[in-house]
């Protein structure tokens, strides 16, 4: 019998790193560009700086961990009411399986014979495919998912940081985090077309767009609230 843990939906692994990547810069750069503007001194920039960034790897994780395990509960029962209506009417879960087969457009006598088959092998593995869409993996547990958007976040945040730490202190090391956080939100969304199969010059601008828009914002702020560390 399978177990519950082995069953999760198929998740984009990369995928989500390329966004937890991208939240990271766009949160820490737009809070950078918005204390660099106002004036703060170095010390006070990088501190602000590495707040963001430990602040929202957790953020990430706690929340990474919560949805996953959610999930994970969620199938969980999914698997034990499965368990349960096969044990108790297994004739109805079979035609229920031979059902969805020819609903995918096999014929009725080979989605029985095949219905057969695949419940003489394995009936929950076969029902937790066919009707929950479950697919079995070792992969997906919700402290490794934690781990892997918290990392994500934090090597994204770690990009405009270190053009903060080597930049020029004051207003124009505006320049440098915007400058290197562009390129890198470029890069990301390029990245993430490349893995959906979608236009990239169209992602890479979205990303340049939000980005862009929210240092913008932020540096408004800091100029209007000009207050030196």
């Amino acid at each position: 019998m399978p177990k519950e843990g082995h069953y999760v939906t198929r998740t984009g692994w990369l995928r989500a790193a390329v966004l937890g990547a991208n939240d990271g810069i766009v949160s820490t750069s737009s809070l950078l560009v918005g204390v660099l503007a106002a004036g703060m001194e170095r010390p006070a920039v990088l501190l602000t700086g590495l707040a963001a960034l430990v602040a929202g790897a957790f953020s990430m994780a706690s929340g990474e961990y919560v949805s996953v395990a959610a999930q994970a509960d969620s199938e969980a029962a999914d698997l034990e009411r499965e368990r349960r209506a096969l044990e108790e009417d297994p004739d109805y879960e079979l035609d229920e399986l031979t059902s969805g087969l020819v609903g995918r457009g096999v014929s009725h006598p080979l989605a029985r014979a095949a219905a057969q088959e695949m419940t003489a092998h394995d009936a929950l593995d076969a029902h937790a495919r066919e009707e929950l869409g479950l697919t079995e993996t070792g992969a997906a547990v919700p402290m490794q998912a934690a781990l892997a958007s918290a990392a994500a976040f934090a090597t994204g945040a770690a990009l405009p940081l270190a053009g903060a730490a080597f930049g020029p202190a004051g207003p124009a090391g505006v320049v440098p985090v915007a400058a290197l956080s562009l390129a890198a939100l470029a890069g990301l969304g390029l990245a993430g077309a490349r893995l959906g199969g979608a236009p990239a010059r169209r992602a890479m601008a979205r990303a340049l767009l939000w980005g862009g828009a929210a240092m913008g914002a932020t540096a408004v702020v800091g100029r209007l609230f000009e207050v030196a560390a």
